[in-house]
Formats: structure tokens, C-alpha cells, sequence
């Protein structure tokens, strides 16, 4: 019988599972996993989570935090346990994301990645298994840059341009995960558009284009495609260095029995066409970034949308715990 096309794709690539439900990431055992706030928020509203929330809580009340404070601690404690959890069933990394209204400030954003780091270690955990995301803004770039040297490994997210995919080769981060399902779903608004071929969708020709600038460039720096709407997306990538997927395209991919190629290699990255890009400084990623309308939105919006995902899951603690707002 005909492998699966998870089995497959695992001959190409490595799988990441993109969830903070435990039991998805105990189901298909990948090498590593992504998390972020709204998984977080999601995961925590779960009944079988409770524990894991009254622990966080009251480790940060023993901390002596107080208001807002003991709220945001709890919140970043609460996100290192679920890491934790999920380490347990995975042999390799987890990826653990700063708070994102930090995105645009670059010592705030170090600082918090040590506080995690630091978080992880108390529980036992080496750093080496955990991928502080980070924001691909200028700064955000900038404090990997800085965590990178310091040996902490850094995962870009919200990347969706490759000025920004440049920006984190020149920065020497550990890994980045452009965005494809966002990516089409921009250009289908915009170009009021129900599909493409997938040889011509957006975010899969995205993907393609960092994938091969940083093969023929040698660059260290490990693609992950992320953000997907379809097994077909997916499958378009076979070949990449990883691939973050939900748990429910991970099902249908483990039900799918076609035989697939990779789509992706270093061989085919060298021989396609040579891409060539100037020096990046922060002026000329800024004025990139501003020109590129499909990126610029998505960056923000994607930032705007994990501030909030944070901010709800503030609300659920607040209520669960009886703790009110400081008045202004």
C-alpha cells in the first residue's frame, strides 16, 4: 500500500505541528512544535487545561506579583507550561512567542526573551530546545540578531516578504516561518479572486522565491513554511527545510495515499533563476516594507491580532481568579 502523504512528505521535510493541544501533538509525535498566543488563549479555555493554569497563577503569586503584573506573569508562565507539556512528547524544539505589543521595541523584546529562556530553564528545560519567536519587524530582527549571539535561537514569524526573509539571513537567525495561507488570502481579497493554480498562489510562489534566494546564497537560516489553508499548499512545498501544519491538515494528509515529489531542493534552488538583492539597512527595509502593501498589512495585522489574542486570555484570568484592572 501506497505511504501516506504525511509519510512522504517526512521523507522530505521535517513536520512541525502548529497547536498547543497536547493531544494533537501527542497523536503525531513531530519532531518539533509552534505555538502562539492564540493558540495559547485557545488551549487555555479548555477544561482539561485547568491545572496547568492554577499552577501558573499561583507560581507568579508566589513571585509576589500584584494587579496587572501578576496577570502578565501568569500569562508568560502559562505560555512556558504548555511549552513544557508539549516538550514532553516531542524529541526536538518548541517554539514559545514574546508577547507581541513588544514587537517594535528591541531591548523590551531581548529582555522578555530571557525571562522566558530563564522560565524554561527553572523548569529543567535547556535552551537549546526552545525558538524564541519574535516578530519580523526591523527591531524585532535586531533583538534576535543580539539573542542569536548570545545563543539563543530565534523563530521570525509574520514574515510574508523577502526583505524581511533577507533582513533575518543577514541577522543569522536560527530559522524563519513565512506565512502562506495568509499570504493567498490577501491576494484573493485583493485581487478579488475565489483561487489560484496552485503554481501561481501567492504564498507557495513566496515561499519558493526565500527558499531558493537562500539556497544559492548558502544561508543558514532554516525556512518553515507556516500558515496553511490547504493539504495542497502543503504538499506544494514538499522538499522545504519544515513545514509548521495544523493538526487537522495533519489528519488529512495522514488519510491522503498520492504519490508526491519534492517540490523544493537545493539542487533545483541553484539551478533556477539567480536572485540578487542589495544591502539592507533599517532605512531601506522600512521604505521595502511601506512600498510592499500586501506585507506592511499582514505584519500589523498579524501583531494587532496576537495583542489581542493576549489580551483575551488576560480577560479569562482576570475572571478565573477574581482579579480586577488597576485604575487609571
Amino acid at each position: 500500500m501506497t505511504l501516506s502523504n504525511l509519510e512522504q512528505l517526512q521523507q522530505h521535510t521535517t513536520i512541525v505541528v502548529d497547536s498547543s493541544d497536547l493531544e494533537a501533538v501527542e497523536k503525531f509525535r513531530p519532531i518539533d512544535a509552534t505555538t502562539n498566543p492564540s493558540l495559547i488563549t485557545a488551549a487555555a479555555s479548555q477544561s482539561q487545561n485547568r491545572g496547568l493554569i492554577e499552577d501558573a497563577f499561583a507560581q507568579a503569586k508566589a513571585e509576589n506579583y500584584q494587579y496587572d503584573a501578576l496577570i502578565e506573569r501568569t500569562i508568560d508562565i502559562l505560555t512556558v507550561k504548555f511549552g513544557v507539556e508539549i516538550l514532553k512528547y516531542i524529541d526536538g524544539r518548541v517554539s514559545t512567542e514574546v508577547d507581541a505589543s513588544l514587537s517594535y521595541d528591541t531591548e523590551a523584546t531581548i529582555q522578555k526573551a530571557y525571562d522566558l529562556i530563564n522560565l524554561y530553564q527553572k523548569f529543567g528545560i535547556d535552551s537549546q530546545r526552545i525558538l524564541i519567536k519574535i516578530a519580523s519587524t526591523w527591531e524585532g530582527i535586531q533583538a534576535a540578531k543580539k539573542l542569536e549571539q548570545d545563543g539563543i535561537h530565534c523563530n521570525l514569524t509574520l514574515l510574508f516578504g523577502l526583505h524581511q526573509a533577507q533582513a533575518c539571513a543577514d541577522a543569522k537567525v536560527t530559522l524563519i516561518s513565512p506565512f502562506v495561507g495568509r499570504i493567498l488570502d490577501w491576494y484573493k481579497k485583493a485581487e478579488n479572486k475565489d483561487s489560484y493554480p496552485i503554481t501561481q498562489d501567492p504564498g507557495v510562489v513566496s515561499v519558493k522565491m526565500i527558499y531558493h534566494y537562500y539556497k544559492q546564497n548558502a544561508i543558514q537560516t532554516q525556512v518553515m513554511g507556516a500558515s496553511f489553508r490547504s493539504t495542497e499548499q502543503v504538499l506544494a512545498l514538499a522538499g522545504c527545510d519544515l513545514l509548521t501544519i495544523s493538526p487537522a491538515l495533519l489528519e488529512q494528509l495522514s488519510q491522503q495515499h498520492d504519490v508526491i515529489q519534492p517540490q523544493l531542493s537545493v539542487t533545483q534552488a541553484q539551478n533556477a533563476e539567480q536572485i540578487t538583492l542589495a544591502p539592507l539597512n533599517e532605512a531601506l527595509f522600512k521604505t521595502q516594507l511601506e512600498h510592499d502593501l500586501m506585507a506592511s498589512q499582514l505584519l500589523q495585522g498579524g501583531i494587532d491580532g496576537f495583542i489581542k489574542a493576549r489580551e483575551q486570555l488576560a480577560i479569562l484570568l482576570r475572571s478565573s481568579f477574581g482579579i480586577g484592572e488597576i485604575e487609571q
